[in-house]
């Protein structure tokens, strides 16, 4: 005797299974859009000699986005692409932000530079953001301290994002 049919209906394709007519997943499409996206607003700041978001790149994503390259967001944002050189973010810091911050475009950044303020005003995230920004301000190899001109900068800088997110 043959098996029965099944009534039960078979499950829905999983999206990231579904593919497109060039092979690829559709999901995976998706990611590599959003990818493409993130890496255009990089090339449009980076130093294309160099590969990264230097200096002049940041003062020019700072006007674009309408903060001053001395504000402490861009310190936060420093602190989210997890940016190993004051004043460079490579492609990757840039790429792995970016995603961690859900930001693909210019206007998306300027909202995040927002939700950053709230998100370093946590007890947790503050601490963390204060030893990542006196590490970043270290700008000489082995340099475990500051110049007192330097910290007080630096506390005023941090100290002040408290009483500004609170």
């Amino acid at each position: 005797m043959p098996p029965r049919a099944s009534k039960r209906k078979s499950a829905p394709p999983n999206s990231s299974t579904v593919t497109s007519s060039d092979g690829r997943s559709v999901s995976s499409k998706a990611k590599t859009k959003g990818m493409e996206k993130i890496d255009r607003l990089f090339n449009s700041y980076a130093n294309s000699s160099l590969g990264v978001i230097d200096p002049d790149g940041i003062e020019a994503l700072c006007s674009d986005l309408g903060v001053d390259y001395t504000d402490v967001r861009i310190l936060m944002l420093a602190w989210k692409l997890k940016a190993g050189k004051q004043g460079y973010f490579t492609q990757d810091e840039w790429r792995t932000g970016m995603k961690a911050l859900g930001v693909d475009s210019l206007s998306k950044l300027k909202k995040a530079l927002c939700e950053l303020e709230i998100e370093v005003g946590k007890p947790t995230n503050y601490e963390d953001f204060y030893t990542y920004a006196f590490r970043y301000c270290l700008t000489e190899e082995k340099q475990k301290s500051l110049d007192i001109d330097s910290i007080c900068e630096l506390l005023n800088l941090v100290l002040g994002s408290i009483s500004s997110s609170s």
